[in-house]
């Protein structure tokens, strides 16, 4: 097992790519934390997938855009399994694709807090505990928007700058032991994409002219998570991972 004993806390991991993420890390020996803002329901339902594969999984709700409930996500992570080795920001929303004029102010300070500052908080918290264990990992999701234009300049600024920050956090840390890393993905089967592709749909001709011609799957994405926690990614840092089916160079 890649990830035997590790600790990891996945955020956003009720559901589509987080829980894809949290899954693929339980099949590999990892301890995980699943968190969610709102449904504890569907975090526990995860943990109970998690419990039936012999795994081990916690269930935390909090909201990472938020300080206080951050430090509390990482105070019952360590309370309960002692430590936390890999951190993966999974947490983000979508928009509809405003051109800037358009969006109004709450929706824009909503997008940087749970897309950008959220990631800010769990790894401003987290990464003190994982310099603790002596080597890990944090994972942000970012997003083929990082390299694009067209889904709104609020996500498209967000997703932008996750890269930067994937970048500069593996400057500062990379020789303390810790590799962080982004992945970023294409359309993937989630509630967030939810219908949108679907046949009849006007974004469902765009999947059709993709190599791979179809959505990817969460545990896909999960499985590239579980790489780039493991021992098999140390020389990894500061990069950043398309796994999108081959939507950028259609």
């Amino acid at each position: 097992m890649k990830l035997k004993n590790k600790v990891a806390i996945v955020t956003g991991s009720g559901s589509g790519i987080g829980k894809g993420i949290a899954l693929e890390y339980a099949k590999e020996g990892a301890k995980v934390v699943v968190n969610v803002a709102r449904s504890i329901d569907s975090a526990n339902e995860v943990v109970e997938e998690i419990n039936k594969i012999g795994g081990e999984a916690l269930a935390i709700k909090a909201d990472v855009s938020k300080s206080q409930e951050v430090q509390m996500l990482i105070s019952e992570t360590i309370k309960h399994f002692g430590k936390i080795d890999i951190l993966v920001n999974n947490a983000g929303i979508t928009q509809p694709p405003y051109p800037l004029a358009d969006i109004e102010e709450e929706d824009w300070y909503r997008m940087i807090d749970i897309n950008l500052n959220s990631i800010f908080l769990m790894s401003k918290y987290a990464i003190p505990e994982i310099l603790k264990s002596g080597e890990g990992s944090v994972i942000n999701i970012a997003s083929i928007a990082s390299f694009e234009v067209g889904s709104g300049a609020g996500y498209v600024a967000t997703k932008h700058a996750v890269l930067g920050l994937t970048k500069q956090m593996a400057f500062d840390y990379g020789r303390k032991g810790i590799n962080c890393n982004a992945i970023c993905p294409g359309a993937i089967e989630s509630k967030m994409t939810s219908g949108m592709f679907d046949e009849g749909s006007q974004a469902a001709p765009l999947i059709k002219t993709t190599p791979a011609e179809r959505l990817g799957k969460p545990e896909e994405i999960g499985k590239l998570a579980v790489y780039l926690a493991s021992e098999d990614a140390k020389f990894v840092h500061g990069s950043a991972f398309v796994i999108d089916g081959g939507w950028l160079i259609k």
